[in-house]
């Protein structure tokens, strides 16, 4: 969760620990075994004691958050951008920076696209817009370009970050530098801290480097837009470098999609019957891909300060984010680093029918079956309308890490899947595969939206404001048999031991897993947030808070209090035949039937599995009195 700096946040009282009450409506059923019984389960206990006592202090006040809300810092930053760019006396320099951040790692560098056959190639670029922009620069002003990643491991620990996220940051870093070196361009990977001053340290590198513009792509966290504030500011007081921030992650920029009353959609259907037509618009450059940067001239090399950056290597760690070794073959077998890879990711989705089974920490570029004749129809994405909710099947693209990460951009997706099906308008209709899959991609602009016109949500506040005392439970134990897996509903726990196994989650697992810990188990949705960013591989903040105040009710469009997933319902429509289960929960790898959604607790004790925390029916009973009249018990 990205939070505010501590001068703007105070605890809310409401989640400072306390002994879970007793409930006279809901019974705790006795459980097998305790998930603490050993020391690593005690170490785990300790850092969930720990999230339940720090949260509040991550927690804007409703105040504070409003004051944001009313100038958010985004239209700041722009109005910063426009400030600064009509500074005069922007000198010729001895080179442009391209600002390369967690969410954009991809170079632009020449490559192949799939075309719509699904076989055959041509030259393409990778549509990195501020890179494009920073190289065109360059060549205007027949300097070289350089580009910059600085590691921040405070900004890590403070918003979250999990140790997978950034070893894939690290990898993705690693391939990108070898492919600018055969441009002659260098990246200049630097680790800095404290994260305050971050700021400062970019503009004296600017000095440094005797640099005439900055280029980099928006980040929409309230930090970050902070952060580049700071950095305009600084650069206009300090230098004369002109710095320019470019909306890249969205398909439509935030602002661009609007009500009538020129206000940020809050409700995700007008905001998608709003959304799709702009990218139609023949004038629409939306979709347009960035052009590819040209190469330095070689003579950089012997540069006396820029040829030395070639030199300077991205590190396989960063303190207190490193992955033992064996859990980083595993994620790196299961997500590898570079554009290729996701672009294969795609193209496999797109052309390519569901593999029987898929399961499990495999690598999902191995045993790909041959293209279909037909796309639209045959393929994965034709598919994807029916068979997108099954845990159990290969249906989904899993480019999430690689959306997250910036490897590929969204505007790509669209534009492959349009090829792929031979549409020339986008197709955002509920009744084929291709519309589902861009209206998930529609989704993830929309909570990127949300963050950055209404930056709360990133301050840890719920959209909601007349839920943020709905009374949570505080039980430690409850929230750490989530986390491990051990809630005695085998959908859950599959759902948690897959993220846990693979950094990765499906998104209907995703969904049944946040609604049992939030409306099941009443424990508050900041604390599965955090642990899903602390654990994902593609912990995007956007996308996660909104899925988690949907979950919780505390969102924008989200679902309402009284519906709540039954999990066993869940599971027999999303892994009929117990297949996903069976895989991530090995004490129930020979259960069959109806037993495998809902073990009998004779079967259960046998097992070795967990009964049930809680009784569904109970729990939703309270969950709806607590959401009906809050504060209650």
């Amino acid at each position: 969760m990205h939070a505010m700096f501590a001068r703007h946040v105070s605890p809310l009282p409401l989640l400072v620990p306390r002994p879970p009450p007793r409930s006279p409506v809901l019974h705790m059923v006795k459980r097998a075994r305790s998930v603490s019984s050993t020391a690593s389960m005690h170490e785990a206990m300790k850092k969930t004691r720990t999230d339940v006592k720090v949260l509040p202090n991550k927690i804007a006040t409703a105040k504070n958050a409003a004051k944001v809300d009313a100038h958010p810092p985004l239209l700041q930053l722009l109005e910063a951008v426009r400030d600064n760019a009509m500074n005069k006396n922007v000198v010729k320099g001895d080179c442009v920076v391209y600002w390369m951040r967690m969410e954009d790692l991809r170079s632009a560098s020449p490559s192949y696209r799939w075309l719509g056959t699904g076989s055959l190639m041509h030259r393409a670029v990778r549509d990195n817009r501020a890179l494009a922009q920073a190289s065109a620069q360059a060549q205007l002003s027949g300097v070289p370009l350089v580009v910059l990643h600085v590691l921040s491991p405070q900004d890590y620990t403070a918003h979250d970050r999990s140790a997978r996220r950034i070893d894939f940051t690290l990898r993705n870093l690693q391939v990108i530098r070898t492919e600018l070196a055969k441009l002659d361009i260098p990246l200049y990977t630097v680790s800095h801290t404290p994260r305050n001053n971050i700021p400062a340290f970019v503009v004296e590198l600017l000095q440094k480097w005797n640099v005439s513009h900055l280029f980099a792509n928006i980040e929409y966290e309230v930090d970050e837009l902070r952060r580049d504030l700071a950095v305009c500011k600084l650069a206009t007081e300090r230098t004369k470098v002109a710095c320019t921030f470019v909306h890249d992650k969205c398909i439509v920029a935030p602002g661009d999609v609007r009500t009538k009353e020129g206000r940020g959609y809050t409700v995700y259907s007008p905001f998608l019957r709003t959304w799709a037509p702009l990218l139609d618009k023949t004038a629409s450059n939306h979709l347009q891909e960035a052009e590819s940067p040209t190469p330095n001239a070689s003579s950089i090399r012997s540069h006396p300060v820029f040829g030395a950056l070639f030199n300077v290597v991205v590190p396989d760690s960063v303190e207190g984010f490193s992955l033992e070794p064996e859990e980083r073959e595993r994620i790196s077998t299961c997500w590898h680093a570079g554009e290729d890879a996701a672009h294969e990711m795609l193209r496999q989705f797109l052309y390519t029918a569901s593999r029987s089974s898929h399961l499990g920490a495999v690598d999902p570029l191995e045993d790909a079956n041959e293209a279909v004749k037909d796309p639209g129809k045959h393929g994965r994405l034709g598919k994807y309308k029916d068979q997108r909710d099954r845990l159990d099947s290969d249906t989904t693209s899993r480019l999430s890490p690689y959306l997250a990460a910036g490897v590929i951009s969204a505007r790509a997706c669209v534009r492959e899947a349009l090829v792929a099906t031979g549409k020339k308008k986008v197709d955002t209709s509920r009744d084929t595969g291709v519309g589902r899959w861009i209206q998930e991609l529609a989704w993830r602009d929309f909570y990127t939206h949300i963050i950055a016109l209404f930056p709360r949500v990133s301050m840890g506040r719920p959209f909601q404001e007349k839920y943020a005392d709905v009374r949570w439970e505080t039980s430690e134990e409850h929230l750490q048999a989530w986390k491990d897996g051990r809630t005695g509903v085998p959908i859950v726990d599959a759902a948690m031991r897959q993220a846990n196994e693979m950094g990765w989650m499906h998104n209907r697992g995703r969904m049944i897993a946040a609604m049992y810990l939030v409306k099941d188990l009443m424990i508050d949705w900041r604390l599965g947030e955090k642990y899903f960013m602390e654990t994902l591989i593609d912990g995007d903040l956007a996308s996660n808070n909104g899925g988690w105040q949907w979950s919780a009710s505390t969102g924008v469009d989200p679902a309402p209090y009284f519906r709540i997933f039954n999990p066993y319902t869940q599971s027999q429509k999303g892994d009929p035949g117990g297949e996903y289960i069976r895989t991530f929960v090995p004490e129930l790898a020979k259960v069959r039937g109806p037993e495998v959604h809902n073990p009998p607790p004779a079967l259960a004790d046998k097992l070795g599995y967990p009964r049930p925390l809680v009784d569904h029916k109970e729990a939703r009973e309270r969950a709806i009195r607590r959401y009906k009249n809050i504060g209650s018990k």
